[in-house]
């Protein structure tokens, strides 16, 4: 007895409900990441003033060691012109009586992202009479979540 049973049918492909269900989960995966990986772009800019204000940080630290007196300008401090301090981020690094301010700008040339257009981080000097060092402070204009862990959590 020969029956005639149904051959098997063979899968050879995804279904349509697969490829959606694969769709939704980049949809969900791109929606966690997107946002986190733009504020780590605007916390790389915000970086720059650390690099920056490096050559700043030794001059201000400098001329209070040989003088006793915090620099009142870029200029008392051995600097160049605090427009002529620039980055790709950031527009001038300014020394006013000893504080170091970077100020960031997305007007061309410069691309800071808009959310930190205009705004300003500082470094505040304090000098130790017993070791002879600087510890730098920072306070900033820029929105906590971007700045630098060390501004976040103390001095440096």
């Amino acid at each position: 007895m020969n029956s005639m049973l149904p051959s098997p049918r063979r899968h050879t492909g995804f279904t349509l409900i697969e490829l959606m269900i694969v769709v939704a989960i980049i949809a969900i995966l791109a929606a966690i990441a997107l946002p986190s990986y733009h504020d780590y772009v605007v916390r790389t800019q915000v970086e720059e003033c650390g690099i920056l204000a490096s050559g700043a940080k030794t001059a201000v630290a400098e001329t209070l060691s040989n003088t006793g007196v915090l620099p009142a300008s870029n200029t008392v401090a051995g600097l160049p012109a605090a427009a002529d301090i620039v980055g790709k981020y950031i527009s001038a690094v300014t020394v006013v009586n000893g504080d170091i301010v970077c100020t960031y700008s997305s007007t061309a040339p410069r691309r800071a992202n808009a959310l930190i257009n205009n705004l300003t981080m500082t470094l505040h000097p304090t000098y130790s009479t017993t070791g002879g060092s600087v510890a730098w402070t920072c306070s900033a204009t820029v929105p906590q979540k971007f700045l630098p862990t060390i501004c976040r959590t103390g001095q440096n």
